[in-house]
């Protein structure tokens, strides 16, 4: 199989779970939906609990220290919070949601809502970002980039096709404009992925997994409607993360 295909395979089965998400949605009641989504969220934070434990990975703490891992974190995600609030990232997803709707919405012959419009941007942002952050978006789109396989990609791709259905049974086709995201951030990787020699070394891995983790509990408050973390600024710490550790590592 040819590298790329994991990342096909996961904007198919995102697409077809859309579609089924929507089907279904319209027949449910806005109480029903919303467990839904409450749901999801809970779930959520199950899985962000499970990848913010790699700050316990023996290979980082023996790498960096003990106690630099957390402080790895914390820095990543200031620095990290700092740069995306600068560079306006959730602004512009949320600017590039609003336009996508409107384009499909003037096709359409539709009127605009205010309402639709914002569970449209909600669907696309937090898709967007449940689909694109995590240890088998990264680690997943590098090893088929290399042609190790997308077997990753593929269990990635059953876990977000159920997760789809669920998002556009609440959030509608929002879910779906996520394809999108996932083509730019996992074409990107895999392509990155087929440049590098190697995958990255086991003490970053686990720092961009347990910074990705966190970013995950602010998506699963998000969806909990406990509070709106403007999470798409802090993707940055994913980056700073890693270049942080390579920083301890090379002055220790």
């Amino acid at each position: 199989m040819f590298p790329g295909i994991g990342t096909l395979v996961n904007i198919a089965t995102v697409l077809i779970g859309t579609v089924i998400g929507v089907s279904v949605g319209h027949r449910l009641s806005q109480q029903t939906r919303d467990v839904v989504t409450d749901a999801l969220g809970l779930v959520t934070l199950l899985i962000a609990a499970a990848s913010a434990a790699s700050l316990l990975n023996p290979a980082w703490s023996a790498a960096v220290g003990d106690s630099a891992p957390m402080l790895i974190v914390l820095g990543a995600m200031l620095l990290g919070g700092i740069l995306g609030s600068v560079l306006g990232i959730e602004r512009r997803l949320e600017g590039f949601g609003s336009w996508l709707q409107q384009g499909l919405q003037r096709r359409s012959g539709g009127r605009q809502d205010s309402a639709d419009r914002q569970r449209f941007i909600e669907g696309f942002v937090s898709s967007s970002l449940v689909f694109c952050v995590g240890p088998l978006t990264v680690l997943g789109s590098i090893n088929d980039g290399l042609g190790n396989g997308p077997d990753q990609l593929f269990l990635k791709s059953a876990l977000d096709g159920f997760a789809a259905i669920a998002f556009a049974a609440s959030l509608g086709w929002g879910v779906g404009a996520s394809a999108i995201a996932i083509l730019v951030v996992q074409g990107g990787l895999t392509l990155v992925g087929a440049a590098l020699g190697g995958v990255l070394p086991e003490p970053h891995l686990a720092a961009l997994t347990t910074t990705g983790g966190l970013l995950l509990v602010g998506v699963a408050l998000r969806l909990l409607k406990i509070k709106l973390v403007p999470v798409g600024d802090l993707l940055p710490a994913l980056l700073i993360a890693p270049l942080l550790t390579a920083l301890v590592i090379a002055v220790r």
